[in-house]
């Protein structure tokens, strides 16, 4: 399937008028973790079921924009426009090659948002009004966080009605992920009392290493069922991927990390259903 990509989104984005779209934060401060590629395999998967995906790049390395073949030419007017209230987001809108999957690009003048959002009205809900603004074209919005709990995460979470936290299996995991739960719990209290947690996924598991059966078995017993049962296996070709542009699931879709993702997107969608049941 061919790379190219288009300005705006088709007609065909567009859901029945009043429709609100599920927003979900991709999210962990910890970088290397594969936040970027669950947000952007997970959002493949949902859009190949016919769900109308957005990705909101958030994070100023770009890294969910180049993974989808996102060239530098398209990428002039993005999410710190829009953060500054300088376009909406159907402006800064690019359709990718993935049927139903549109991406709003981070650019290299986002990574001075978090200063120039210190002294702006509103500065952590900016996005929110962004997305309720466009909320008819999409079912979901998936929302790709930087590596850290600044203002741009804060834009984010208050966005979101639920955070998805991708968690490598590493020793120093529940380390980080308490820190993550405890900074999501304050945000409920101060500005998005709905905000929830979708789930943990696991990634980067290699079950040849005992280590990742521990850690693995301990994130399970401390969050019970809030870690999904798909794990994310490390794949030379889920790392592969992103240098062609592609998702996993285009890039080769027999894969093991592919599977994984299409198994994970069917996990997320129960979840989604039970909440809207």
């Amino acid at each position: 399937m061919s790379s190219q990509v288009e300005p705006n989104p088709p007609q065909a984005h567009r859901s029945d008028e009043g429709a609100s779209p599920r927003v979900l934060a991709i999210s962990n401060q910890k970088g290397g973790v594969g936040k970027t590629t669950t947000a952007v395999n997970l959002a493949t998967a949902l859009a190949a079921v016919d769900k109308r995906v957005l990705i909101i790049d958030l994070d100023p390395q770009g890294n969910a924009s180049t993974s989808l073949g996102i060239p530098a030419n398209m990428r002039e007017t993005n999410t710190y426009h829009v953060l500054m209230g300088d376009a909406d987001l159907d402006q800064a809108c690019v359709a990718t090659s993935v049927p139903n999957l549109s991406v709003v690009p981070s650019g290299a003048d986002l990574a001075g948002a978090e200063l120039e959002l210190v002294d702006v009205d509103n500065r952590e809900g900016r996005l929110k009004a962004a997305v309720r603004d466009a909320a008819a074209n999409y079912d979901y919005v998936l929302i790709d966080c930087p590596p850290s709990l600044g203002l741009l995460t804060l834009n984010a979470w208050v966005a979101a009605h639920a955070v998805l936290v991708p968690l490598q299996v590493e020793f120093l995991a529940l380390e980080g992920i308490s820190q993550l739960v405890r900074t999501i719990e304050r945000i409920r209290q101060s500005l998005n009392p709905g905000l929830e947690i979708q789930g943990i996924v696991l990634t980067m598991v290699d079950k040849r290493n005992s280590l990742s059966e521990m850690v693995e078995s301990d994130v399970r017993s401390f969050f019970g069922d809030k870690v999904y049962t798909t794990v994310i296996p490390r794949n030379v070709r889920v790392s592969e991927a992103p240098s062609h542009g592609k998702p996993v699931l285009l890039y080769d879709f027999k894969s093991k990390g592919a599977q994984a993702y299409l198994n994970l997107a069917g996990e997320v969608l129960k979840r989604e259903q039970a909440v809207a049941a």
